[in-house]
């Protein structure tokens, strides 16, 4: 039977379902109220301030705009408002979250017969998934396309390093996953979903993740960065459309589907990961001379010991991956037996005796 983290209360579906419902109307008042004080001051500030900036414009707006960049190609570097850009999607990311789960994935599922509170929850927490990774994925394939990285070209990771300058999309785009994982790591660590059976390797890899996320864009690695979140997005997205058939019990579009996921988790998750790992250990030196040094006021960090700093969570993380693959070959050694294809990575969807009496049965 799957555990709630020790030392934790198993909390009720409706418990859940009551926080998630303030937390949706909560994050609205919020998101208004800060659109509607920004749109304000657009409005006022012409007649009464008209050479302050507008306070609130770097909650809604990527902040830091190098000075001199023409207006057709404009440049930017991170700063200390990026923080609050992050907190201000954060609490975006929280509304659209629950607004998909309520709105569009629970009637679907309804419509497609599900019935139980928690098979509900579940539906709509992969539905969400499915649509978040599909988006950032195609993102992602357009950000590296604008890149001297553009598929996996590993030297330009560190070609022309320190890479400080970066495009709008880019930036905007960097700072939106960030606070999407800030999320989801809050989501886990308050309890406002089901914990689930790989609760703690979740926690772990939100942590590496944001790990990532947080030093290279610090150290200004955004190109790694962006090779890093593609690796994730695009395998995740199948995951979560392999789940979703699962539980409308779609059998043999879901084993189709979970045929493709497994492949493409293959690539992205382990080879690409490797490729990365083989970068960082045997490419690291391609950078300029000038940048092997830690010298942040010109944007640069690489001192040797750097190397082993950018290698360890990318090897955390491949470890966690190989922990999820043994997981999801065990489901496709099921399914070649015969044994229905089923969620053995992640779901707790007890409730009761009656619950994991249909939990043993999934398995």
């Amino acid at each position: 039977m799957a555990r709630s983290p020790p030392g934790s209360k198993r909390p009720r579906p409706e418990a859940i379902q009551t926080s998630l419902d303030r937390i949706e109307r909560s994050s609205l008042k919020i998101l208004l109220l800060v659109f509607i004080l920004w749109a304000n001051w657009e409005l006022l500030a012409p007649y009464v301030a008209k050479d302050v900036a507008n306070p609130f414009a770097p909650l809604l707006f990527i902040s830091h705009r190098i000075p001199g960049t023409p207006d057709d190609d404009p440049r930017y570097q991170k700063g200390y408002l990026d923080l609050v850009f992050i907190a201000y999607y954060v609490v975006f990311w929280s509304f659209v979250r629950q607004s998909i789960t309520l709105y569009i994935c629970r009637p679907l599922a309804k419509w497609f017969g599900i019935r139980r509170e928690t098979k509900l929850d579940r539906f709509g927490e992969q539905g969400y998934a499915v649509l978040y990774f599909c988006f950032t994925a195609t993102w992602g394939i357009r950000i590296m396309s604008q890149l001297p990285t553009w598929w996996y070209r590993t030297e330009y990771f560190w070609i022309d390093y320190p890479h400080w300058d970066m495009k709008p999309e880019l930036k905007t785009y960097y700072l939106m996953q960030a606070a999407y994982w800030v999320q989801q790591l809050l989501v886990l660590l308050l309890g406002l979903e089901k914990p689930r059976k790989d609760y703690y390797e979740l926690v772990a890899h939100h942590f590496v993740t944001l790990w990532l996320v947080g030093w290279s864009y610090l150290i200004n690695l955004t190109y790694i960065g962006n090779a890093v979140y593609l690796s994730m997005d695009l395998p995740d997205s199948l995951l979560g459309l392999s789940k979703l058939l699962n539980y409308i019990q779609w059998d043999k579009t879901k084993t189709a589907v979970f045929t493709v996921f497994l492949c493409i988790w293959s690539y992205f998750r382990h080879w690409l990961n490797w490729v990365m790992l083989y970068s960082v250990w045997n490419e690291f030196d391609l950078m300029p001379e000038t940048s092997k040094r830690w010298s942040p006021e010109d944007g640069v960090w690489m001192v040797w010991w750097m190397k082993y700093q950018i290698f360890a969570p990318l090897l955390l993380l491949q470890a966690l991956n190989l922990f999820w693959y043994f997981l999801i070959w065990r489901i496709a050694w099921r399914a070649i037996s015969d044994i229905t294809v089923s969620d053995d990575r992640s779901d707790d969807e007890g409730d009761g005796d009656d619950d994991q009496e249909e939990n043993d049965k999934e398995e």
